[in-house]
């Protein structure tokens, strides 16, 4: 395993500052490097904007983005065990990487990072997906990024390239190819993750689309697609009558069967039916 820069390995540097992953903060540490540049290479080229990273732990795609070449890092960690590695990373990399121990739910990042920006990071297992659907939804588009570039359990990264008609199509697609172009770019074995998951994981690459394919507010999609597939075995005549007295009129009337079950329903026709129920 070859080093990409003079700071220690990561294996030592755990040790070091005895920073056990907890299971409470979602935490799955990456230990090679060499792996965590490949994962930084999959933003593209980074030379030229501000990245953000949640849940850095250690710092090892810290170091991967940096080694790459991003003009700035802004690392956002909660945990205050790993700010002592971080700011080792900060020191060998004058200027270039700000840490911040916070909730990354609630601090405005915005006030820390200069445009172009684009987030790139091994999400925590447990806010991964409401930090992606806050990215997806905000209220007006394009987004303060570029593109994201995010690490989830393999199940996830499957959910928003879901086509209609697969069991993984839900919310997540529905929401992520609305406004982006989505792709799954690589697959990690839990072996790779110290401690190791049960499940694999797999890197997720959206690219913000300059408008969204289709015209809809977000608010009333995001509440549409997540009544219709809490229910998904049901037809939406019957889960999502709470939205509209007259629904299958509504279903309808936009070219929707109301006998239809949402994994059946795509995209074109959610956003028609978030307009017409708007």
């Amino acid at each position: 395993m070859s080093a990409i820069d003079d700071l220690p390995p990561l294996g030592e540097v755990i040790r070091t500052h005895g920073l056990v992953a907890k299971k409470a903060l979602g935490q799955n540490f990456l230990l090679d490097l060499n792996l965590t540049a490949r994962i930084a290479r999959q933003a593209g080229d980074l030379s030229q904007c501000d990245v953000l990273e949640v849940g850095p732990g250690p710092g090892g795609l810290t170091r991967g983005l940096l080694a790459e070449g991003a003009r700035r890092v802004l690392a956002v960690e909660k945990d205050s065990r790993a700010m002592a590695p971080l700011a080792e990373i900060a020191a060998a990399y004058p200027g270039r990487l700000e840490v911040i121990n916070a909730d990354a739910l609630t601090l405005d990042t915005l006030a820390h990072l200069t445009p172009p920006i684009r987030v790139v990071a091994n999400l925590p297992y447990n806010i991964g997906t409401e930090l992606l659907v806050r990215w997806l939804t905000p209220g007006d588009w394009p987004p303060f990024w570029q593109s994201l570039t995010l690490m989830f359990q393999k199940e996830v990264a499957q959910r928003i390239v879901a086509k209609p008609g697969s069991k993984a199509y839900g919310r997540l697609a529905i929401l992520a190819q609305w406004r982006c172009d989505a792709k799954v770019m690589m697959e990690l074995p839990p072996e790779a993750f110290t401690p190791p998951p049960k499940v694999r994981s797999a890197v997720v690459h959206l690219t913000a689309l300059p408008a969204p394919r289709f015209e809809a507010d977000a608010g009333v999609l995001q509440n549409l697609t997540a009544t219709a597939f809490q229910q998904r075995r049901k037809m939406l005549r019957a889960s999502l009558k709470g939205l509209h007295p007259d629904i299958g009129g509504v279903l309808t009337s936009v070219g929707i069967d109301p006998t239809s079950r949402a994994e059946q329903v795509d995209l074109e026709h959610f956003c028609a039916l978030a307009r017409a129920l708007a």
